[in-house]
Order: C-alpha cells, then sequence, then structure tokens
C-alpha cells in the first residue's frame, strides 16, 4: 500500500514486472504509447510491464495498492487452474480494465489489515494471497481483454515477445538493460536477439524510431519541440535537438516554423 508523495506534476515510471493496482483514493492519468488511462477510487487495473508517465493531482491524495507480479509466476498459476483459460482474441492494451466483482473487492478489503501492522506477513502466506489474486481475476469470463493478455504469455513466442517490447517502449527513456529486462533476457541475450529480428543495433534502432515518433508529435500533432524531446524518450532538450539536425538536416525548431509559415 503506498501514499504517493505529490513532487511534480508528471513523473516516468517503469516496471519489468505486470502489476495489479487497486486505487484505495484519490486520482491519477497513466500515459502510455497508446492512450491514456484515468484511474480513481475503486478503480482495479493491470498495468503491463514497461514504461509510462503518470500524471499526477495536487488536489487530493492518492493511495493504492500494488501487486507486482512476475510473468513465470503467473504462468505458474494459471497452469495450476483446474479449468484451462482459452484464447478470446480479444487486443489487450497497455493497461486492463479488471472487473470488480464481490470476490474482488473482498479480496483487497483482505489485504488492508496486513498493512495495519508492524509486523511482515509470513512468505508463504503472501504467496498463496498472490495466487489467489491471480486465480480470482482470472475465473470470471467478462475479464476478456485480461483472459486474451494471460493467453499470451502463456504461449506468445519470444520473437513476438521481443517486438512487442520495443514497439510499446521505444519513446520512453529506458537504458537497454531495461529493455532486456522487460524482455526476460540477460543483456547479451537480447542485444543477440535484437540483431536477429531487426537487423540493426538496439542503440541506432531506438534513435531512429523516437526521431521519426518526435517528428510526427511536431508536424501532426502541434506539440512543442520540449514536448516532442520529452514524449520520444530523450535524455533532455539539446541532445535532441542536435540528434533531429543530424539525422533530418534541420533543427526541430525550424520544423515548427515550417509548420506556421
Amino acid at each position: 500500500m503506498f501514499n504517493c508523495p505529490l513532487e511534480t506534476k508528471f513523473q516516468e515510471a517503469w516496471s519489468q514486472h505486470n502489476y495489479i493496482i487497486y486505487v484505495m483514493h484519490g486520482q491519477k492519468i497513466w500515459h502510455t504509447s497508446h492512450r491514456s488511462y484515468e484511474l480513481q477510487e475503486g478503480d482495479c487495473v493491470l498495468v503491463r510491464k514497461g514504461a509510462c508517465i503518470v500524471e499526477q493531482f495536487f488536489d487530493t491524495p492518492f493511495c493504492l495498492i500494488m501487486f507486482f507480479i512476475p510473468d513465470d509466476f503467473i504462468c505458474h498459476v494459471l497452469k495450476t487452474k483446474s479449468s484451462p483459460i482459452h484464447p478470446s482474441g480479444e487486443k489487450y492494451q497497455p493497461i486492463i480494465r479488471i472487473d470488480k466483482t464481490q470476490s474482488v473487492e473482498a479480496f483487497f478489503q483482505s489485504m488492508i489489515p496486513y498493512f495495519d501492522t508492524n509486523r511482515a506477513p509470513d512468505k508463504a502466506l503472501l504467496e498463496l494471497k498472490f495466487r489467489e489474486l491471480i486465480l480470482t481475476i482470472a475465473d470470471y469470463p467478462a475479464n476478456s481483454e485480461l483472459l486474451s493478455y494471460f493467453t499470451s504469455l502463456l504461449q506468445e513466442p519470444q520473437s513476438i515477445a521481443l517486438e512487442r517490447v520495443m514497439e510499446e517502449n521505444f519513446c520512453f527513456n529506458l537504458k537497454l538493460e531495461e529493455f532486456a529486462q522487460l524482455s526476460n533476457r540477460s543483456l547479451s541475450a537480447f542485444k543477440r536477439d535484437f540483431q536477429k529480428l531487426y537487423n540493426t543495433t538496439p542503440g541506432r534502432w531506438l534513435m531512429e524510431k523516437r526521431l521519426h515518433h518526435a517528428n510526427y508529435l511536431l508536424m501532426h500533432l502541434g506539440k512543442t519541440v520540449g514536448e516532442a524531446s520529452f514524449e520520444s524518450g530523450f535524455e533532455n532538450l539539446s541532445h535532441f535537438s542536435r540528434s533531429f539536425r543530424q539525422y533530418f538536416g534541420i533543427t526541430p525548431t525550424s520544423v515548427k516554423q515550417q509548420i506556421y509559415a
């Protein structure tokens, strides 16, 4: 259970594990490469592993319960399920809403007493609670998007998993080591598999992908140079401007000037 400090309006965040959120109170917006998701009191979602930008609101505190769950643990629990899950064919997003049944509500209410004591629960008990959570949400057919994602964890080839990780997270300022962790690989294995898949190096691919994304933001979405730099994963504005000019032969500021000329 975490009471989030209100320090800055926007915060970059990433996790190498999927995590399930239950919002106790407050409001935040999770911005992903696909879309934005507003979470409010009582919402329950699974945030797929990867990066995002979290927008905070200073008029109210924000408190949530978070469960970080590795892929292999999810798969292990699902394989013990007496009735196997079947692929629904539904596409899944970076953030997947979980239908709040009475069982889900009761589960999170049952977790609150564990946070009201200074004594840490036994690890075996915690593992049982994690298993209970996964089985509870996987046992409800209305969670079809979630079940589709769970099925992909059981069946998805490693090459597709790597491609999905890159396409969904290239616009965030992650290190190669972090991309490797997201794809469940060592750094050397990540570089080797990336070369086979894309026939180029991760660094070169990321630079070109981010620059084209920034150019699109400038030309078609009306973003400022600073916004395009931040939303494309560059460390700072000077690095972005220098790289943009080297690649396109024109500065990002000149691109904006041409649009409004």
